[in-house]
């Protein structure tokens, strides 16, 4: 049986990695060794950075809502405030909450004035 070589298959894997490699700088997007190692890099990189998104979004979510408490008239803290809604069983999240604090700022005093009266 005669010898194949694999350089339809090889090629294509090869132009696949390169093509995704397009806009990187110097050898990472020409040598296949090094653009399949920064490939794979990326990848790493990606999958860390989408983690980092939602810890990043929690975070500012929290400062937003932690700002609107203290425009209140009886400022309260935000580890209080969040103890209050779970005692009141309302189940906003974070994100809901800092959206109602920063475009509808009446209807945060709403839930506010509900949470902390007695």
């Amino acid at each position: 049986m005669p010898r194949t070589k694999t350089g339809i298959v090889r090629r294509a894997s090869h132009k696949k990695i390169l093509t995704a490699n397009k806009g990187y700088r110097m050898a990472k997007r020409k040598l296949f060794k090094t653009a399949k190692e920064a490939y794979l890099h990326a990848g790493q990189y990606a999958l860390a950075g989408r983690r980092l998104k939602k810890r990043d979004f929690r975070s500012l979510w929290i400062k937003r809502i932690n700002g609107a408490l203290k425009g209140q008239v009886e400022s309260v803290s935000y580890s209080k405030f969040i103890k209050q809604l779970s005692d009141k069983s309302i189940k906003l999240n974070r994100q809901i909450l800092s959206g109602l604090a920063v475009n509808f700022p009446k209807s945060f005093s709403a839930i506010f004035g509900f949470t902390t009266k007695k």
